[in-house]
């Protein structure tokens, strides 16, 4: 079961899956018989005592124990072949997901600052061991090309089915800075793609502003809308959140490939998202630059200081930060833009 625990949070954060939810799960298919391992690669360090950490904070040290289930601590890496990826021909992948037999995905509904929403497909970003995640990051800044490079890594893991814990979701700026929001619903589908879908559905909004889905969509991994998908139990109307807070973080190209230097650093420096480290929140511990796969934050006298033409909008610093003290703000030019 590859659940979403991506750094050290408490379930009521809504970070992460839900132990409880993860525990009946998991029972459920103890009691059919298998041998059923729970286990993620979180965000930075990949170790034994990290994951211990981990577990035992959102819980899944205790959904393990009243399961019947196992915690994976297995840490090693290998490299694999992927000729259908579209981005991604190799990847480094844990060895635990490559050990299993099948792969269940249970994800969390949450907004994410890079790809708007984060769900069954890119749970499985969470195969690709700890500090390696950096170097996908690095390698494609972009929204879409790292969208893209998510699709290949599913298409690989191919989980047999995927469940999205919608009990809690998260908005604003998630994917672990954001709010908790109700939703009160489970979601499952043998379909990853398609889920992500339905749980557009949900957040309100159209398919295509999610880099992700219509990705899939334009690979035929998914219907285009969800009239091509047959539903079972409760009707997805009642779940529809109407006010849910999406972050407005994506990528832009106004720029062609010959555009003078000189213009592209301006336009960048007027358009681009920008950090913002909330030294009221903040305590200096250091992950943000530890994790940054650019290398271009420094903490100082225990303040970070980030080297904005230099760094790639990844925003593994939000993600990674356990104080909420990373912020991304759009330029007042672009939200002037963005209306026309």
């Amino acid at each position: 079961m590859k659940v979403n625990i991506v750094m050290r949070k408490k379930p009521e954060d809504a970070a992460t899956t839900n132990p409880i939810f993860v525990a009946a799960l998991a029972k459920t298919l103890v009691d059919y018989g298998c041998n059923v391992i729970i286990g993620d690669s979180p965000g930075g360090p990949f170790n034994e005592v990290m994951l211990r950490a981990i577990y035992k904070t959102t819980g899944m040290e205790h959904a393990a124990k009243i399961s019947g289930a196992r915690l994976n601590f297995s840490t090693e890496s290998t490299t694999v072949e992927n000729p259908n990826g579209n981005m991604l021909k190799k990847l480094t992948v844990a060895k635990f997901a490559v050990a299993a037999d099948k792969i269940i995905s249970v994800s969390k509904l949450k907004s994410h600052s890079m790809t708007k929403m984060t769900g069954a497909v890119k749970n499985m970003f969470g195969i690709i061991p700890g500090t390696v995640k950096a170097e996908y990051h690095f390698n494609y800044p972009d929204s879409d090309a790292f969208s893209e490079s998510l699709i290949d890594i599913c298409q690989y893991a191919r989980p047999i089915l995927s469940f999205m814990d919608s009990i809690y979701a998260m908005e604003g700026a998630g994917p672990t800075a954001g709010i908790p929001k109700k939703v009160g619903a489970i979601l499952a589908s043998p379909n990853p793609f398609e889920l992500d879908l339905a749980a557009s559905v949900i957040l309100n909004a159209k398919a295509t502003e999610f880099p992700l889905i219509k990705h899939a969509i334009e690979r035929n991994l998914c219907s285009k809308d969800i009239t091509g998908i047959e539903f079972v139990g409760d009707e997805i109307s009642q779940f529809i959140q109407k006010d849910f807070k999406l972050p407005d973080i994506k990528s832009i190209h106004f720029l062609g490939k010959n555009t003078p230097k000189i213009i592209e650093r301006a336009v960048k420096r007027n358009l681009q998202p920008k950090l913002f480290f909330n030294t009221s929140l903040c305590v200096g511990c250091g992950d943000c630059a530890k994790n940054c796969p650019a290398k271009v934050i420094k903490i100082e006298n225990k303040v970070p200081h980030v080297n904005l033409e230099k760094c790639i909008r990844c925003f593994c610093c939000q993600e990674l930060c356990p104080m909420k003290a990373v912020e991304i703000k759009r330029p007042f030019l672009f939200k002037i833009l963005s209306k026309f």
